[in-house]
């Protein structure tokens, strides 16, 4: 159970060091969220062996993200692209 806690900690951790500085470059905070990703994975390998564990966890929270943005977007407006692409 600590293990979920440290890799936690380190991945907020990377976040919050690495949002800031891309921020500040004018590349944003996404391309912040990626490069600390990719710090902390292939780079440094602080991270990478438990994927396995975290790749339910992750699934279940895209999951639950695509449910608030369904429940939160304008509906008329999804109903447009929808029938826009399938056309």
């Amino acid at each position: 159970m600590t293990e979920y806690f440290v890799y936690a900690f380190i991945y907020l951790a990377a976040a919050v060091i690495a949002v800031p500085i891309a921020t500040r470059c004018g590349l944003g905070s996404v391309l912040g969220y990626l490069i600390a990703g990719v710090v902390i994975g292939p780079v440094i390998g602080l991270v990478g062996d438990e994927t396995s564990n975290i790749k339910h966890f992750a699934e279940f929270l895209v999951v639950l993200m695509l449910f608030w943005w369904a429940s939160n977007s304008n509906q008329n407006c999804f109903g447009k692209c929808v029938i826009a692409c399938w056309d």
